[in-house]
């Protein structure tokens, strides 16, 4: 392992649970991020939250002191806009179940966004994780996914990570209601696990695998793309996972700690 991470020249970090938790920033969190500069360490945050618009993290981050620039966010709703783009392009209408963000965001790339009154059928169902759902346009969604539109998620999350006493149902747990009402799975499900967000971005920056980490607090999205992708799995206990889990999903290979700051006094 000691090996492993004297290669590792840039980490990518989940944000939720690992940076932060709600509107909570961990305590370790700036001190790592400035180790990180001092070693020559390059990072990005990956979040599987498609809620808000890469505008708004960076605007969230900014008010908790977290230092990050538009180039280290990767966001899924860039992803799935940029999927759309790359892969389906004749596609022209869209009908969106997700929040305002993520239909602005398709709205200033070219795409008409279609409502739940609207009688033709949309080239592209998108579903997300979607904070403000109404339950007419779930049963909108439900009608299109039946009728055999071609149907896209942003990420398979089952619940978002929250300090609140609540659970927060994310775009997995929503993806399930409309396989239950109609029998019918998403064709494709961007994010993490996903690994594709990943090579792009190892690309981008002439990496190799093995010079990338992927940290998170969830195994079955975070530490499945850092598998997907190989890269180094970095489990952090600061989110979602229990030690119970970890000990029950990690492979050999995966490396499991605390928190940011214990692979901070690894590195």
């Amino acid at each position: 392992m000691k090996e492993r991470l004297s290669r590792i020249r840039h980490i990518v970090m989940d944000m939720d649970g690992t940076i932060y938790l709600g509107s909570r920033i961990f305590p370790f969190t700036l001190d790592f991020l400035d180790l990180l500069k001092r070693k020559g360490i390059g990072y990005t945050f990956l979040t599987n939250n498609p809620t808000r618009s890469p505008e708004d993290y960076l605007g969230k981050l900014s008010a908790m002191g977290i230092p990050c620039t538009a180039e280290q966010m990767l966001t899924t709703s860039q992803a799935a806009v940029e999927y759309v783009r790359r892969h389906m392009p004749a596609v022209k209408k869209v009908y969106v179940l997700g929040t305002r963000s993520l239909q602005d965001l398709f709205a200033a790339n070219g795409y008409v966004l279609q409502d739940e009154d609207c009688p033709t059928a949309p080239d592209l169902l998108i579903v997300s994780f979607d904070t403000t759902l109404v339950y007419k346009r779930l049963c909108k969604a439900a009608w299109w996914a039946s009728h055999g539109v071609p149907y896209l998620a942003t990420n398979p999350d089952r619940v978002c990570p929250t300090e609140e006493d609540t659970v927060l149902i994310d775009c997995g747990s929503i993806q399930k209601c409309i396989e239950e009402a109609t029998g019918r799975k998403a064709d494709v499900v961007l994010g993490k696990p996903d690994p594709a967000m990943l090579f792009d971005l190892e690309e981008k920056l002439g990496l190799e695998k093995d010079q990338v980490a992927m940290v998170g607090d969830r195994v079955y999205t975070d530490i499945a793309m850092a598998r997907n992708a190989g890269a180094l799995p970095v489990l952090v206990l600061s989110g979602e996972t229990t030690p119970e889990l970890a000990a029950k999903a990690c492979k050999e290979g995966d490396l499991i700690l605390k928190d940011l700051s214990e692979l901070g006094a690894l590195l």
